[in-house]
C-alpha cells in the first residue's frame, strides 16, 4: 500500500506539472492607436466598428470602447487617437482586421458624399502587422490610414473607399518633423526615397509637418509650393531616418 501511495503521488505531481506548463504561457499588452496621412478634403469620416488582431492563427478582438465615426483628417502630422487595448498570448502576429459600419462619408467643398466600401463592411479590411509578442511585453501599434490614397473618384462623381493602410510600432517608427514658411506658399511636403515618394504631409496652419512610420534610410524632403503663389519649390537632401529617433529639420522658408 505504501508503494502504491508513492506512485499515485508521483502521478499527481506529473499531472500538476503538465497543467502548470500549459498555464505558464505569457501574455502581452497591445495598445492600438489611429493616425493618418493627409488628404485635400474637408473631412474623411470612417465608421470603425471592430478591430481584430491575428495572433497564432486566431483572431482576437480589441477592447474598443468607442466604435463609431472618426474623421481621419483630425489625426495628421503626428496627431493620433487611442482606439483600444488587447491582452494577447505571446506569439506571432501577422495581420490586423478593421470592420467598418455603413456611415462612411467624405466632405468636399461643403458637400457630403457617401463613401462606398465594397469589401470593408462584410469581412473587414485586412492589413499586415508582423510582430513577435513576448510574455509580459507591452507594445504600441499605429494604424496609419492614408486618406489621400484611399479615396477614388469615379466617372459619375461618386467616391469609393479603397483603403491604403499600413502599421508601425515604436520599433519601426522613423520620423521627420519641421516647419515650412510662409503660409502664403501653400506648400505640400514630401518624403522621397531614391525610387518613390513614400509619404506626403499637408502642414498645419502654423507650418508644422511630421512624417511617422518611415523605414530607416536616406530621404530627400521636397517642399512644393502651390503654383499660383509664385513661391519657388525647394529640397533638403541627405535626410537620415533612424528608428526610434525624430529627425528635426527646423524651419524651411520658401522665397518668391
Amino acid at each position: 500500500m505504501k508503494k502504491l501511495f508513492i506512485m499515485g503521488s508521483g502521478i499527481s505531481l506529473l499531472f500538476m506539472g503538465s497543467c502548470n506548463d500549459s498555464d505558464d504561457k505569457g501574455t502581452a499588452t497591445v495598445n492600438v492607436r489611429l493616425t493618418d496621412g493627409p488628404a485635400a478634403y474637408s473631412a474623411v469620416n470612417i465608421d470603425i466598428q471592430k478591430i481584430e488582431i491575428g495572433v497564432n492563427g486566431e483572431w482576437v478582438s480589441l477592447n474598443f470602447p468607442k466604435p463609431g465615426v472618426y474623421n481621419l483628417l483630425d489625426f495628421k502630422n503626428g496627431t493620433d487617437v487611442v482606439l483600444g487595448q488587447a491582452i494577447l498570448p505571446e506569439g506571432n502576429v501577422s495581420q490586423m482586421r478593421m470592420v467598418l459600419g455603413p456611415n462612411n462619408t467624405l466632405v468636399s467643398n461643403g458637400v457630403t458624399y457617401p463613401l462606398q466600401t465594397p469589401s470593408g463592411q462584410q469581412s473587414g479590411l485586412k492589413f499586415n502587422w508582423h510582430q513577435t509578442l513576448a510574455g509580459n511585453g507591452a507594445y504600441t501599434v499605429w494604424i496609419d490610414f492614408d486618406a489621400g490614397r484611399s479615396i477614388v473618384k469615379t466617372g459619375n462623381g461618386s467616391y469609393i473607399l479603397k483603403p491604403v493602410i499600413r502599421t508601425f510600432s515604436e520599433l519601426t517608427n522613423g520620423q521627420i518633423k519641421g516647419y515650412v514658411q510662409p503660409q502664403a506658399s501653400k506648400a505640400v511636403v514630401h518624403a522621397i526615397t531614391a525610387t518613390d515618394t513614400l509619404a506626403t504631409a499637408i502642414p498645419n496652419p502654423d507650418g508644422f509637418f511630421m512624417f511617422s512610420g518611415l523605414p530607416q534610410g536616406n530621404y530627400t524632403v521636397s517642399y512644393d509650393a502651390d503654383n499660383s503663389t509664385g513661391y519657388v519649390d525647394e529640397n533638403t537632401g541627405n535626410v537620415t531616418v533612424v528608428f526610434g529617433q525624430v529627425t528635426n529639420l527646423g524651419t524651411k522658408t520658401l522665397h518668391q
